[in-house]
C-alpha cells in the first residue's frame, strides 16, 4: 500500500456526525412525509444537536485550552475542527428557522392549524385571552432581572430559555439604555398554547411570544425596544473516558473549570439580536467567540416533540403495528421452543413482548435456579425489571451488571440498581475505565436433574419504550455453543477473573473482539489475492476506529468487495481512487431509529453472520465489553441476509455517503420502489402467514394419518 495510517483519507468522526443530523433535518423538509412526523423530526434535530454541544464540542473546546505539547498527543488540531463544526452547524440553524418559517407554517395553515409568529396577528379575543394567561399561570415563574455590569449576573441554568429585553426609562429624555433577562417557563408550562378560534380552526401560540407580549407588564418604568431570545447550554463534563485514557485525561481535567455546574458549551441567540446586546451579554456571562450561535427566533425546538396533534391522524404516519412473533408469544412452553430451534425478534416490526415474557415465564417457573442480565438503559418503568424483582421473592438466584455510566442514563441506571438491591438482586456496578455494553441475559434451569442455559443475545438494550422506536434484532437461543459462552462473559462481569477459555463463538470486547474481526478482514483479503470472490457486508451505527478503517482500505485494495449501512459517524471515505473505490456505503434515516449491528463475510461462501451489540468505533473496540454473537441456524441466516439484502436495495430513504458531505438520496436505477423499513415490515408479515399456512397443513397431514391410522 502506498499510504500509511496518518495520510489515509479519513472524515472527522463530529464532521461526519454533524451530515447524519443533517440527514435527520431532511426528512423534516421532505415533502412526502406527513406533516406531525416532520415536526418530530425537527424535534430530534434539535434534541441530537444539545447533546452534541453538551458532549462533543465541550470536549474539542476544553481541549483547545490544552497546553502545545498535550495538543500534539491528539490526532487532530482541536481549533480547526471546532471551526469547521460551528461553521456546518451555522448553515444548518439557517435551514431549520427556514423549514419552520417557509415550510411547515404555511403547510399548517392549509391543513387548519395556525401557528401565530407575530403579535400583531392576535384578535382582540386572543388578547384578552393571553392577558388572563399570564395572569393564571405566567406570573410565577417568570422572574425578570435587570442586569447590571459587574454587579448583577443572574445564573443561567442549562438549556432554559430565557428573553433578553432592550428596555429605555420612561422618564429619562436621553438615549439611556438598560438591559434585562426574562424566563421562558417553559419547564412549567406547556410550550404550545391552543389561542380561541373564531372559524373553528386552531390556532397556537408559542410560550416564548405570550411572555413578549406581557413583558411590558413586567417592566412597567420602561418602554421596551427589543426582545431577543436567548439559551445557554452547559458541558457534561463527564465523558472524556469515551476516547481518551491515562495521562491525558488528568490532563484534560485538570483544564476544566472547577465549578459545581458545567461551563457553557453552547450560548444560543436570535440571529436577528443588534451587535451591542450580544457584546454586553458576552462580557456578562463571560462568553468566548466559540460559546456563540445564532439561530432562529426559537430555541429549544425538541419542545416540538409536543407539537399538538388535534387528533388529526392524517397528518401522521400511517400506524404499522408490531406484530406478535407467535412462536414465542403463543407458545405453551417457551423454553422447549426455543430448545427446539432458535427464535428471532425483530423490532419494532415484532412485538418486544417474547423479550419480555422470557424473564416473566422465568420469574415464575419452579425449574428456573439463576437470572442473569446486563442492565445498560432500561424504560423507567420496566416489566423486565420488575420480573426479576418477583423472580428474587420466588427463592431464585438473580444478578444485574448495572453499567452506571451510560450517557445521560446514570440517575435512572443507579435508581434501578438500589431498588434492585433492596429487593435481594445481586448487582454488580460499572468497572473503571471500561464500560459494559453487552445486550445479554442468560436463564439457568433445571431439566431431568441437569442444568439447561438459555439466551437471550441482542443488538439493542433492555428497553420496553426504545424497542418501540429502534431497529434492533434479538436472539433467543438453547445452543450450548452460545449459552456457554454467555455464561462465560457473566462470570467475568462478577468476578473479574478472565475466563480460563478462550471464546470460540463469541467475540467479546476485552477478549478477542477487535482481533478476530481482523482476521475475519484478512481473511477475505487473500480470498481476492487467490483470485476468489471476496466480500465484507456492514451495517453499523457508527464506523470511526482508524485501524479499521485502514484494514477495509487496504481490502479495498486488495479486491475485495465492501457494502455498508452507516446510520451515524462514517470516518471511512468511500469512492476514493485508490483507497476505496470498491467501497460502497448508505445511511438510511426513516421512521425508526436504525440500530442493529451486522457482519456479515463471504469466507468463500460459507458466510460468517454476526450480530452486534457494537459499533466500530475505538470506544467499542477498545474500551467496553460488547458481545457479538453468530448466527448459526440457517432459517435465521437467511432472514438476516435477506434483511441486509432489502436494505441495500433501499432507493427511497437510502443516501449516498460520500467525502462531499452531500448526503444525496440514493439514484432510483430500478423500476420498483424499495423502502427498506416498510419492506421489512411486510417481509416478516408474509413470513409469519407463510409459517400459519405450513403449520396449518402439518396439522392436516397430522389428523390425515390419524385418520387413516383409526380405518386400519
Amino acid at each position: 500500500m502506498n499510504y500509511t495510517e496518518e495520510t489515509m483519507p479519513y472524515m472527522h468522526r463530529d464532521i461526519s456526525w454533524l451530515t447524519f443530523n443533517y440527514r435527520v433535518l431532511q426528512e423534516a423538509k421532505d415533502p412526502s412525509v406527513p406533516l406531525l412526523e416532520r415536526v418530530k423530526f425537527m424535534a430530534i434535530y434539535s434534541s441530537n444537536l444539545d447533546e452534541f454541544f453538551r458532549v462533543r464540542v465541550a470536549n474539542i473546546r476544553n481541549l483547545v485550552r490544552l497546553g502545545k505539547k498535550t495538543k500534539r498527543k491528539i490526532e487532530y488540531d482541536p481549533k480547526t475542527i471546532l471551526k469547521k463544526l460551528l461553521k456546518i452547524i451555522n448553515r444548518q440553524q439557517e435551514e431549520y428557522s427556514e423549514i419552520f418559517e417557509k415550510q411547515l407554517i404555511p403547510q399548517f395553515k392549509e391543513q387548519g392549524i395556525r401557528v401565530i409568529t407575530r403579535l400583531d396577528q392576535l384578535n382582540e379575543g386572543q388578547k384578552e385571552f393571553i392577558e388572563n394567561y399570564f395572569q393564571d399561570n405566567l406570573l410565577p415563574f417568570v422572574q425578570p432581572v435587570l442586569l447590571v455590569k459587574n454587579k448583577i449576573r443572574p445564573f443561567l441554568n442549562n438549556a432554559a430559555l430565557y428573553l433578553t429585553v432592550i428596555l429605555h426609562p420612561k422618564d429619562k429624555k436621553e438615549s439611556k439604555i438598560d438591559y434585562a433577562i426574562v424566563k421562558i417557563p417553559s419547564d412549567h408550562l406547556p410550550r404550545f398554547v391552543e389561542l380561541p378560534s373564531m372559524d373553528g380552526n386552531h390556532t397556537i401560540i408559542i410560550l416564548d411570544d405570550i411572555v413578549r407580549y406581557t413583558a411590558r407588564w413586567l417592566f412597567p418604568g420602561y418602554d421596551i425596544m427589543g426582545m431577543y431570545s436567548i439559551k445557554l447550554t452547559r458541558d457534561a463534563e463527564l465523558y472524556i473516558d469515551d476516547e481518551f485514557s491515562g495521562d491525558l485525561i488528568t490532563k484534560i481535567s485538570k483544564s476544566l473549570n472547577k465549578r459545581n455546574v458545567g461551563p457553557a458549551s453552547r450560548f444560543v441567540y436570535d440571529r436577528e439580536i443588534p451587535d451591542h446586546l450580544l457584546d454586553f451579554l458576552m462580557e456578562v456571562f463571560e462568553l468566548e467567540e466559540f460559546d456563540l450561535l445564532p439561530e432562529g427566533r426559537y430555541h429549544n425546538n425538541f419542545d416540538y416533540f409536543k407539537f399538538p396533534d388535534f387528533g388529526y391522524t392524517h397528518l401522521s404516519n400511517t400506524p404499522l403495528p408490531p406484530m406478535k412473533y407467535e412462536p414465542l408469544e403463543d407458545s405453551k412452553d417457551i423454553w422447549e421452543t426455543i430448545k427446539a430451534k432458535d427464535r428471532m425478534i425483530h423490532v419494532p416490526y415484532h412485538s418486544y413482548e417474547s423479550a419480555i415474557r422470557f424473564f416473566e415465564d422465568a420469574a415464575i417457573d419452579s425449574q428456573v435456579t439463576h437470572i442473569k442480565i446486563v442492565q445498560y438503559r432500561v424504560a423507567r418503568k420496566s416489566r423486565i425489571m420488575n420480573a426479576l424483582i418477583r423472580a428474587v421473592k420466588a427463592g431464585k438466584q438473580v444478578s444485574v451488571f448495572v453499567e452506571v455510566k451510560a450517557r445521560f442514563d446514570e440517575e435512572a441506571n443507579l435508581t434501578w440498581g438500589k431498588k434492585l438491591e433492596a429487593a435481594g438482586v445481586n448487582v454488580h456496578y460499572s468497572f473503571p475505565g471500561v464500560k459494559v455494553h453487552s445486550k445479554l441475559g442468560l436463564i439457568s434451569r433445571i431439566e431431568n436433574g441437569r442444568t439447561k442455559l438459555y439466551a437471550y443475545l441482542s443488538t439493542g438494550n433492555f428497553h420496553e419504550g426504545t424497542a418501540k422506536v429502534y431497529s434492533d434484532i434479538g436472539l433467543f437461543t438453547a445452543d450450548t455453543r452460545l449459552t456457554r459462552e454467555s455464561s462465560r462473559v457473566f462470570s467475568f462481569l462478577e468476578t473479574v477473573k478472565v475466563p480460563s477459555q478462550d471464546f470460540k463463538h463469541l467475540l467479546v470486547g476485552q477478549f478477542n473482539l477487535r482481533s478476530s474481526l481482523t482476521q475475519f478482514i484478512d481473511r477475505e483479503i487473500e480470498y481476492a489475492q487467490q483470485g476468489k470472490h471476496a466480500e465484507i457486508i456492514l451495517k453499523m451505527n457508527s464506523l470511526q476506529d482508524r485501524d479499521m478503517v485502514y484494514k477495509l482500505y487496504e481490502a479495498n485494495n486488495a479486491g475485495v468487495k465492501i457494502k455498508m449501512i452507516i446510520r451515524g459517524i462514517c470516518s471511512l471515505i468511500p469512492g476514493q481512487d485508490g483507497f476505496s473505490e470498491n467501497i460502497e456505503a448508505y445511511s438510511i434515516v426513516d421512521r425508526f431509529l436504525e440500530h442493529s449491528r451486522i457482519f456479515i463475510f463471504h469466507n468463500d461462501g460459507k458466510k460468517d453472520i454476526y450480530l452486534s451489540s457494537a459499533d466500530w468505533m475505538t470506544r467499542n473496540l477498545s474500551y467496553r465489553i460488547e458481545t457479538v454473537f453468530p448466527i448459526y441456524d440457517e432459517d435465521l441466516r437467511q432472514e438476516v441476509l435477506d434483511f441486509m439484502d432489502i436494505q441495500l436495495r433501499d432507493n427511497i430513504k437510502a443516501r449516498v455517503l460520500d467525502g462531499e458531505l452531500s448526503d444525496n438520496y440514493r439514484e432510483n436505477t430500478s423500476d420498483i420502489a424499495v423502502r427498506a423499513q416498510l419492506e421489512m415490515y411486510y417481509y416478516l408479515k408474509r413470513k409469519a402467514e407463510n409459517r400459519k399456512i405450513l403449520e396449518e397443513k402439518a396439522k392436516e397431514e397430522k389428523l390425515a394419518n390419524l385418520s387413516k391410522e383409526e380405518e386400519q
